[in-house]
């Protein structure tokens, strides 16, 4: 219990005799932090948007005004690797546009018209089979306009690829940074003690005994760092969602409270783990030379 308390102490004491340190140390953390929590927001909704688009890999065949809805949809039917042809009339796209934007579907109808045409909802067999469907359904007269999401999905694909390999970078770069930096503010710390822990060695404390104090310093700092940094992240991340939403109302991203609890307990977790490291090789490093013999 006397151990502990003198832990719990002396921690303390360490963070308040370096204020100046201290706060440069969690501001430095929380800016790493909040970084690699960008990156893999970055990257997490990337991966969600292009399976989203994956699983709507369907064509939307718009038909001219007066076409025959069953003629073309048999036409369409007739096609190689079409699995299946759903026809979409004008109230069914309606109905749809309410239940995607029922805050936006009001101005569409101001003036007691609908204005949206017919079409149809063709599902293919295989991914790489759009390209050839798209050709053969823009040779039918009764199809004005084509819309499909294959090239938008192979684009998020890239992208998602791209955004993997730098979230990466970006870990590997913070996490150093992060590191350096708590283990300098670690080796400061011990330096100015260094005569006490000199002493305190010769008469018989171990090397933990000596050592949490400091342990438990850098693991406060980082922890601190890294909670601030995902406070900042789920406020940010709300506030870009948000507008984000208003934008691209149709844009499948993370739900926020779910992605952005799990993400900020990586992140406490994360920093309180490198901090922890940080200190003991620090702390080690000191008292490994100051125990070698004159």
């Amino acid at each position: 219990m006397g151990s502990f308390k003198y832990v719990l102490r002396d921690g303390a004491r360490l963070i308040i005799r370096h204020w100046g340190l201290s706060s440069l140390t969690v501001v430095t953390s929380m800016a790493v932090f909040y970084l690699i929590g960008a990156s893999v927001l970055l990257v997490l909704n990337a991966r969600h948007i292009v399976n989203f688009l994956e699983g709507e890999l369907s064509i939307h065949a718009y038909l001219t005004q007066g076409a025959d809805l069953e003629t073309a949809a048999r036409q369409a039917a007739a096609l190689n690797h079409v699995k299946e042809v759903r026809i979409i009339t004008r109230e069914i796209a309606l109905e749809r546009l309410k239940r995607r934007m029922p805050d936006r579907a009001e101005s569409v109808t101001i003036l007691g018209e609908n204005p949206l045409p017919a079409s149809l909802e063709i599902a293919v067999d295989r991914a790489d089979s759009i390209e050839s469907v798209v050709t053969s359904l823009a040779a039918i007269p009764l199809v004005d306009d084509i819309v499909y999401a294959g090239g938008l999905a192979e684009k998020w694909a890239r992208f998602s690829r791209f955004a993997g390999r730098f979230s990466l970078a970006v870990l590997l770069v913070a996490v150093t940074a992060s590191a350096v930096v708590l283990f300098n503010t670690i080796r400061i710390a011990v330096y100015s003690k260094e005569e006490e822990i000199g002493i305190m060695l010769m008469v018989g404390a171990t090397p933990t005994f000596v050592a949490m104090p400091f342990v438990l310093q850098g693991v406060i700092l980082g922890g601190i760092g890294s909670f601030c940094a995902s406070i900042l992240l789920a406020l940010s991340y709300h506030g870009i969602a948000a507008r984000l939403k208003e934008m691209v109302p149709f844009l499948p991203l993370l739900e926020q409270h779910t992605v952005m609890l799990k993400l900020g307990l990586i992140l406490v977790g994360a920093g309180a783990t490198v901090s922890l490291i940080a200190s003991l090789v620090a702390v080690e490093a000191f008292t490994r030379r100051a125990m070698k013999p004159l």
